[in-house]
């Protein structure tokens, strides 16, 4: 899959049939359902993490990863956080080319030699998974995917218009 003429990837990440999982994928959805810059490749990866791993070897100036993320918060809460890939850490068993675990498929973009454009994640803390047992987003969940949507909008926005999207030695997870 070659998006040559594309400066930004926002990837969907996830199990469309596992609960809050399917967050990555219902964002991705509803991103590629609306007008976007031509600069702009939206692609649901589902849970095909070695498909991600090469498409994060193109040079996009940009890749924003959207996954659930649990991180302690209240469910529903949205993440940006920034990954610098020179901090990511290569383990022989997190190279799962079948897993989509961000950090597992930034490990194996990095094992490849590869120094990504900058990356963000868009992460949503899901619900435990005792509180939601059939196969829907949670009420929480589902509540954040349009604030979602205008999140990653806002993102690549600033992106194309300023070529920054904030501070760069701030790589703490903002919340909103």
């Amino acid at each position: 899959m070659r998006l040559t003429s594309k400066r930004i990837l926002v990837a969907g990440i996830g199990n469309i049939f596992f609960a809050d999982d399917a967050f990555g994928c219902e964002v991705a959805r509803r991103l590629s359902q609306r007008e976007l810059p031509s600069d702009v490749a939206v692609v649901d990866f589902g849970i095909r993490g070695f498909d991600l791993a090469i498409a994060l070897l193109e040079d996009y100036e940009l890749s924003i990863l959207i996954d659930a993320t649990p991180r302690g918060g209240a469910p529903g809460t949205l993440y940006v956080i920034e990954v610098d890939l020179n901090e990511v850490e290569i383990q022989r068993s997190s190279l799962d080319t079948h897993a989509t675990n961000p950090l597992s498929v930034l490990a194996l973009v990095k094992s490849m030699g590869h120094r990504a454009g900058r990356i963000l994640i868009v992460g949503c803390e899901p619900s435990p998974i005792s509180e939601h047992e059939d196969s829907g987003l949670s009420e929480p969940v589902a509540a954040m995917v349009a604030k979602a949507v205008e999140l990653v909008e806002s993102l690549i926005t600033n992106n194309l218009n300023e070529g920054v999207l904030g501070n760069e030695g701030d790589r703490a997870a903002m919340r909103f």
